[in-house]
């Protein structure tokens, strides 16, 4: 154990090498960021890594990759090369965050302004 009272079983680069496969990205190009949303297709496979179940069994509702991090105690390096793999799976569904509403242009709302004023 480290001084810090954890095992290599919580957060060593080795387990972190070990859970990725020595991989530092995805194998496929796959477009992940903080807020992509994930959710799982089906339930996890009998046999599948520790972390990949974890995953797949908190993804039942979409959830976002900064999520998945932060309840895993993983890197988002770390989840993100899981969830590639998930991905070219076909075990789980990713998506961008809706977008939020655009504003209209400020000429437009003045111009409605004037015309209620007007009224």
């Amino acid at each position: 154990m480290s001084d810090s009272g954890q095992g290599w079983e919580d957060s060593s680069p080795e387990r972190l090498y070990i859970i990725t496969g020595g991989r530092s990205g995805s194998s496929s190009p796959t477009r992940l960021d903080l807020v992509t949303l994930v959710v799982a297709r089906s339930g996890p496979k009998p046999g599948m890594q520790p972390e990949q179940a974890a995953i797949i069994g908190m993804c039942e509702a979409p959830i976002s990759v900064a999520e998945i991090s932060a309840y895993t105690g993983l890197p988002v390096s770390v989840v993100t090369v899981l969830l590639s793999d998930l991905l070219a799976e076909k075990l789980v569904l990713a998506r961008a965050p809706v977008p939020p509403a655009r504003l209209p242009d400020r000429a437009l709302i003045e111009a409605v302004i004037d015309g209620l004023q007007k009224l």
